[in-house]
């Protein structure tokens, strides 16, 4: 899969248009199979028997997965589509040392670090990941709380924790991304306080009769002076 249709492809996902019309029966091209709109629960281990030895692409989107157990079987994966599923926190992939793309747009996938961790170590020749339509990946399209400044950390983080990364949601990854995540990356974890409750504005005097205000903004804590 090139850039650009890879690029495509996301951004038609994250509409949530499903690239094929609804199978009734896999779809299978060469070493490409496609299972997708099919309201299945958990990878039907059919498939695994016939097309595991042979399938380098395998697109399991628009389904209901919470499991990828059934995915041991397809040990030559390249390209693995698992977009519009309800994947969460506890995913686990198998090993799959030939994997170089892998999507998994419109999940419920919201804690960032954990999954990293586990793509590192599990598919160590990834090139390709979408995140776009997770809790995880602070998109402002998916949450108006956030910015680009937000996105924009998010990216410097996973390209510390996966440094193989050439394209990552829908933007190629720059050389400048590069070397601020080599620097920065590490920093770039966001940590939002739980149960963080809204309290009123009480201000507060300061020895020169300036009032200082504590608010929560979006998780931070602020400091508003003013003049009385």
């Amino acid at each position: 899969m090139t850039c650009s249709s890879y690029e495509v492809y996301v951004r038609q996902v994250f509409l949530g248009i499903p690239p094929f019309p609804r199978q009734e029966v896999p779809f299978k091209s060469c070493s490409a199979v496609s299972y997708i709109s099919q309201d299945c629960e958990e990878i039907p281990e059919f498939l695994g028997r016939k097309y595991g030895h042979m399938a380098k692409r395998l697109d399991l989107s628009f389904n209901l997965l919470r499991s990828l157990e059934g995915l041991k079987t397809f040990s030559y994966l390249e390209e693995l589509i698992l977009d519009n599923n309800l994947l969460g926190n506890d995913l686990l992939l198998p090993r799959l040392p030939h994997l170089h793309t892998l999507t998994l747009n419109k999940n419920q996938i919201s804690e960032l670090e954990s999954l990293l961790d586990h793509l590192a170590e599990v598919v160590p020749s990834l090139q390709y990941l979408s995140l776009l339509g997770n809790i995880a990946c602070p998109n402002e399209l998916v949450c108006k709380e956030k910015d680009e400044d937000d996105y924009q950390r998010y990216r410097y983080f996973v390209l510390h924790k996966l440094t193989n990364l050439k394209f990552l949601d829908t933007r190629k990854v720059t050389r400048r991304e590069r070397e601020e995540a080599l620097i920065r990356g590490a920093f770039m974890k966001v940590v939002k306080p739980k149960d963080v409750k809204q309290a009123p504005c009480q201000p507060m005097l300061t020895r020169n009769g300036d009032a200082v205000i504590s608010i929560y903004v979006g998780g931070c804590h602020m400091k508003i002076f003013c003049q009385i």
